[in-house]
């Protein structure tokens, strides 16, 4: 992906310094400004809400989520383990607020937590939960176009409600249905050599 963005970088440059020599320095310091505000404000938003979040497991509120969500947890991810499923529960609720990168320490606990039963199935089911996420509010995109210069932010909430919906929804349903089938086929295999 380096070699990508660098190979990228250099042929725009190249081009740029023939056709615009004069631009080249302004548009490079423009584009550094816009990605250290970009930073910056993600940097804020993910102050908050990880502070939130220690807040919440100090306060034992993830607990209480965890606990809340266990049995919806329990059946679709097929796990018992009480740390997987507290993570799992905070990954969702971090995503459902639009904060992907607070989630991700989440799922890395829960994936750990997953490997140490050996359920495959899990582990790949929130992967794709958790690369679709639901968001019922867009946090960070709502931030970073109001610190673009956005007059209606908000706009963002409903249609990305929508599509992530609609993609989590697709996602999950998918894997459950050829995991079915792969067991189903699984199955079949092994009562066939039993027969044999």
């Amino acid at each position: 992906m380096n070699a990508i963005f660098t190979t990228i970088f250099l042929l725009s440059a190249a081009v740029m310094c023939f056709t615009a020599p004069a631009d080249f320095l302004p548009a490079m310091l423009d584009g550094g400004m816009n990605a250290a505000k970009c930073c910056l404000t993600l940097f804020c938003i993910y102050v908050v809400w990880m502070g939130l979040s220690a807040v919440a497991e100090d306060c034992r509120i993830t607990q209480g989520a965890a606990k809340l969500l266990s049995p919806l947890c329990t059946r679709l991810f097929k796990t018992k383990n009480k740390e997987a499923v507290e993570s799992i529960t905070m990954n969702i609720s971090c995503n459902l607020l639009g904060i992907g990168g607070a989630a991700t320490p989440y799922a890395v606990k829960a994936v750990n937590a997953l490997e140490k039963d050996k359920n495959n199935y899990a582990q790949e089911l929130l992967f794709i939960i958790n690369a679709t996420s639901i968001q019922l509010i867009p946090t960070t995109v709502i931030a970073l176009r109001a610190a673009a210069g956005s007059t209606a932010a908000f706009d963002i909430a409903i249609p990305s409600l929508i599509a992530t919906f609609v993609s989590t929804f697709t996602g999950a349903a998918l894997y459950i249905a050829f995991n079915r089938i792969k067991a189903k086929r699984a199955a079949k295999d092994k009562r066939a050599k039993c027969s044999t």
